[in-house]
């Protein structure tokens, strides 16, 4: 009998403020809870320091270790690249959270 453990799956995220000017990109297990912190101004100093609370683009991966691996490479990406990538999916950069909700 062969064991084997199953992987919880993940997400990463993009996230930015009102005008759009700074990006932050995180890797979560449950994005709607992430979110939510966000919101709150828990869990990242980076973006409560920058009121980043509008999510821009999330991928949802199988396997959370694809999501950090994703995350690593975007976070290595120019930012026009990563604009790009946004609008790809996200042309008018509408805040996305209320699927989440």
């Amino acid at each position: 009998m062969t064991n084997t453990i199953k992987m919880k799956g993940g997400y990463i995220y993009i996230m930015t403020n009102k005008n759009r000017t700074t990006l932050y990109i995180g890797v979560t297990s449950d994005l709607k809870r992430r979110i939510a912190e966000h919101d709150e101004g828990v869990g990242s100093k980076f973006t409560s320091k920058y009121n980043l609370t509008d999510l821009v683009y999330f991928e949802e991966f199988d396997d959370i270790s694809e999501a950090i691996a994703r995350e690593k490479q975007l976070k290595n990406w120019k930012r026009e690249w990563k604009t790009n990538l946004i609008k790809s999916l996200n042309p008018e950069l509408k805040d996305l959270k209320m699927e989440f909700r």
